[in-house]
C-alpha cells in the first residue's frame, strides 16, 4: 500500500486529535510539543508515533511538521509494530539519525512510499534502541498488559485480575514490568487512569460526577480526592487552567524569552520580571501549564544551543564563552550530566551519520 507525506505548519497552542494512527516527524521548529498532558523538548532527528485517542500540541509558532496517517489499522494489531504507538511512560521515539535506512526512507525526494518500509524499518531501530533493555518475549508480554489496561482501566481491575488474563509463560508480569519500566504494575494502570480522567475533563462539558462514573469510580468525592492528589488541583482548576479552546499563549511567551536570553539569564527573578509576574506565581504557572520546572526549560535550550553550536563546529572553548561557563570543562561536565556523553563524543557522532 502506497501512503503519502503531508507536510504542514501546525497552529500555535492548537489540540490536533488524533482519529488515525499517525507519524510525525518534526523537519523544523523550537520549542516543546504536549503530546497527553506531558511536554517534550528532545524531540529533534527523532521521529514520533502516535495512535488514536492521544493529542498533539505545538507550543511554538514555527515548526514544519511532516506526517504519516495509516488509514489500515492491521498495522498496530501486528504484535512487532504496536511497540511504536502505545507508549508506557513516555513518547516512543524512534531515532532516526541513528538509522541509515530510516533515514533514507524519510528524507527521499517523493512524498509516496510503501507503508510496510517505513513500519519495518522504523520497528528494527525501536528494537535496536530496545529502551527497556527487554528481549521480545519480555516486551511481548509488557505490551500484551498494556493492551489490557487500555481496554480495562475503568472496570476497577485489579492487579490478581489484570495478570489473570494475560498468557504469561512462566513470567512473573509485576515483577517483569517493576524491572523493566521502572514502575509498578499498579503505577501503571493508575496512569491510564488518570490520563483518560484528564482527557474527559479537558476536552469535554461533562460534569465532574459523570466524570467520576464513566470511570468505574462510585464516589465523584473520592474521584476529586484522588485527582487533586496526583494532579495538584481539583478536576475544575484543571480544566480552567488547560482552557484549550482558548489557547493560551503563556507557553509560546515564556519560551520566547528563554530561546533570546538563556545564554545570559537563568534566575527565576529575571523572567518573572518579564512576564510581569511575581517569581512565585511563574513557577506555578509553568508547573501548571507546561508540567514542568522553569530551571528544567533553561536547561533544555541550553542543551539544544550547545548541540547546535558543535554541529557548526565551534570548539568547547568557544561554546562555554557563548553560554556563560567560567571554564571549558564546567560545559563539558554539564553537557555530560544531562545528555550522557560528552560534546566531543557527540560532535564525532555526527560526523559520522
Amino acid at each position: 500500500m502506497i501512503i503519502v507525506f503531508i507536510e504542514f505548519t501546525p497552529e500555535i497552542n492548537k489540540v490536533y486529535f488524533i482519529d488515525q494512527y499517525t507519524f510525525f516527524q518534526i523537519l523544523s521548529g523550537s520549542g516543546s510539543i504536549q503530546v497527553d498532558f506531558k511536554n517534550y523538548f528532545d524531540w529533534k532527528n527523532k521521529a514520533i508515533y502516535l495512535e488514536k485517542g492521544q493529542y498533539i500540541k505545538f507550543l511554538s509558532d514555527n515548526f514544519l511538521i511532516r506526517k504519516i496517517e495509516f488509514p489500515d489499522e492491521s498495522v498496530i494489531r501486528n504484535k512487532e509494530f504496536r511497540v511504536l504507538f502505545k507508549h508506557l511512560i513516555s513518547l516512543g521515539y524512534i531515532n532516526f539519525d541513528e538509522s541509515n535506512d530510516f533515514h533514507k526512507i524519510t528524507n527521499q525526494i517523493a512524498h509516496d512510499i510503501e507503508v510496510d518500509r517505513i513500519i519495518d524499518a522504523s520497528a528494527e531501530q525501536w528494537y535496536y534502541q530496545n529502551p527497556f533493555q527487554a528481549n521480545k518475549e519480555e516486551y511481548r508480554v509488557i505490551f500484551d498488559t498494556k493492551d489490557i489496561i487500555d481496554m480495562q482501566y475503568s472496570s476497577n481491575i485489579n492487579n490478581r485480575e489484570l495478570t489473570a488474563l494475560i498468557d504469561k509463560n512462566g513470567y512473573n508480569i509485576q515483577s517483569l514490568i517493576k524491572n523493566k519500566i521502572g514502575i509498578s504494575l499498579k503505577s501503571l494502570l493508575s496512569g491510564k487512569k488518570l490520563l483518560e480522567s484528564k482527557k474527559e475533563i479537558a476536552f469535554t462539558d461533562k460534569s465532574i460526577k459523570e466524570i467520576s462514573y464513566d470511570l468505574g469510580y462510585n464516589d465523584p468525592a473520592y474521584f476529586t480526592r484522588v485527582f487533586k492528589n496526583n494532579v495538584g488541583r481539583n478536576p475544575l482548576e484543571f480544566r480552567e487552567d488547560f482552557d484549550y479552546q482558548n489557547r493560551d499563549l503563556f507557553s509560546q511567551n515564556i519560551l520566547e524569552l528563554l530561546q533570546q536570553y538563556h545564554t545570559k539569564e537563568r534566575t527565576l527573578d529575571f523572567y518573572a520580571s518579564k512576564m510581569n509576574l511575581s517569581p512565585k506565581v511563574l513557577s506555578r504557572k509553568v508547573k501548571d501549564k507546561m508540567q514542568t520546572s522553569l530551571g528544567k526549560l533553561i536547561r533544555s535550550e541550553m542543551i539544544n544551543t550547545s548541540k547546535s553550536l558543535l554541529i557548526k563546529n565551534l570548539t568547547i572553548k568557544e561554546i562555554s564563552i557563548e553560554l556563560g561557563f567560567e571554564e571549558p570543562n564546567h560545559f563539558s561536565n554539564f553537557f555530560k550530566h544531562y545528555t550522557g556523553e560528552s560534546p566531543s563524543h557527540f560532535k564525532n557522532k555526527k560526523y559520522k551519520n
